[in-house]
């Protein structure tokens, strides 16, 4: 069975409730959304690994950090 739910990030609560599912990577899957007010983007939702692997590739291009080796 799958739940789908909405969870406002702008409260404290809801960011923490999110951190306690991120600890749970083995039965929740969170989708993060992209945000569709930025020109090129393509709606498209991202899972937690895709989004965390797109964040290490963007801050290595711009920043030259290497988060693997931190």
């Amino acid at each position: 069975m799958t739940v789908t739910a909405e969870i406002n990030v702008e409260s404290p609560t809801g960011r923490r409730i999110v951190r306690e599912l991120e600890r749970h990577r083995m039965v929740v899957k969170l989708n993060y959304p992209t945000a569709t007010e930025i020109d090129g983007t393509t709606g498209r939702s991202y899972s937690y690994d895709e989004f965390k692997e797109n964040v290490k590739i963007e801050f290595k291009q711009r920043y030259g950090v290497n988060f693997d080796e931190v």
